[in-house]
């Protein structure tokens, strides 16, 4: 696929660039700053943009604005964003309009390769990847807080995987389940959280975002 990385770091933006191309993709811009990330993606318009939170010149959230901008003119862009840190606020931001296309990765994730390909072909093709710790501390921060009653602990099981991004399949090997019992919970998850059967592939984002926002 056609790729622009936006990172501020030369070693890992370089790291990147050598990692993506040797997997036999493209990297057809490498920036390091929200401006000229919002140039080469008009002008490359390509298949993932993998963006920094912080970028110059305020190294606080520059890099999710120009990706969140992305977003707002082109509903289609994918945007992986990575991270040094949980950055809550952000996760929750990057999920909010419930479109899917969209990841957050920590940057230690960078280094386990096949975690790191499978992110960017998932959200690549219109799904999410979230970094498990970033998942984790977001269900905490809501247990915490409300919980949700409802849900038994394999489905708030099934929930943490599926803010992942991991699909059906990939759930029956987390879980040592067959695909009946997966779907049941899923069907079960949804019902509870009143997202009833639509023609909409979001659905599962939007269980994930009505967890988080309740």
């Amino acid at each position: 696929m056609r790729i622009v990385i936006a990172e501020d770091l030369l070693l890992l933006r370089e790291g990147m660039v050598r990692l993506l191309t040797d997997t036999g993709h493209t990297v057809v811009a490498a920036v390091d700053n929200g401006p000229d990330l919002l140039d080469a993606v008009t002008e490359h318009r390509p298949d993932l943009s993998i963006v920094d939170v912080r970028l110059p010149p305020g190294f606080r959230d520059e890099g999710l604005r120009a990706a969140l901008q992305l977003r707002a003119a082109d509903p289609d862009t994918r945007v992986l964003i990575v991270s040094q840190y949980v950055e809550r606020a952000y996760a929750a931001e990057l999920l909010a309009d419930g479109r899917g296309g969209v990841g957050y990765l920590l940057k230690d994730r960078v280094t386990a390769l096949d975690d790191f390909l499978d992110a960017i072909e998932r959200v690549a093709s219109g799904g999410t990847a979230m970094d498990p710790e970033v998942v984790r501390q977001l269900f905490a921060r809501n247990s915490r807080n409300h919980g949700i009653s409802g849900l038994t602990p394999r489905e708030r099981e099934v929930l943490d995987l599926m803010a992942q991004g991991l699909s059906n399949s990939a759930l029956c090997a987390a879980l040592v389940l067959a695909p009946v019992s997966v779907e049941k919970h899923i069907t079960n998850i949804l019902a509870k959280l009143d997202l009833p059967p639509a023609d909409d592939s979001h659905r599962r984002v939007r269980a994930v975002l009505a967890y988080l926002n309740r």
